[in-house]
């Protein structure tokens, strides 16, 4: 049910507001829900990318969040100073207050990139969200790319249970076996 008609103006065009968007504002069914008002959050809470984001997205949020403003004002704000978006403006006023409440922080794209265990995080923060932002992207890739080291291995062995290694010992590994099969 629409309660508020989105409008159209040349190549302008905001979204309709549903009660299913003020019920989100209010009564937030899942995490996206809760911290939307931050930009870009996952949506999916099984994946494991949703797993490695989730202490960086609670991070922002005790920082971004003024300890006397509730969370549903600011996805308030969200909601009708940029329809949930984090390029569209609706309301300038609101977009603005919006912003200086949060000091600007927010979460502005996340991606696999080139290979799935490439993880980029774009943010808009302070150093200490950045410094966590890095090291999420650079244990993720690690993680990643151990895993795909331990898979090229077991098909020369099955039986390869050495999941302890370090990634340097497991491409060693991997040059032997393949010395052996050439």
């Amino acid at each position: 049910m629409k309660l508020f008609k989105g409008k159209r103006k040349g190549v302008i065009h905001t979204t309709d507001i549903t009660l299913d968007d003020v019920r989100s504002i209010f009564f937030p069914k899942n995490f996206r829900e809760k911290y939307k008002y931050l930009g870009s959050v996952p949506w999916n809470e099984e994946s494991e990318l949703f797993k490695v984001m989730e202490p960086l997205i609670i991070f922002m949020d005790y920082k971004a969040k003024p300890k006397w403003c509730p969370r549903f004002v600011l996805r308030f704000l969200h909601l009708f100073g940029s329809d949930n978006s984090i390029v569209r403006v609706r309301n300038q006023k609101l977009h603005n207050l919006k912003t200086k409440l949060t000091k600007g922080i927010m979460i502005l794209d996340y991606k696999t990139k080139w290979s799935d265990y490439d993880l980029r995080i774009s943010i808009a923060g302070d150093v200490e969200m950045w410094r966590l932002t890095t090291a999420i992207e650079e244990k993720f890739y690690e993680d990643g790319y151990r895993k795909e080291l331990i898979e090229q291995i077991r098909e020369y062995e099955p039986e390869f249970n050495e999941v302890y290694l370090s990634t340097n010992r497991l491409e060693e590994k991997i040059e032997k076996l393949e010395q052996l099969k050439n």
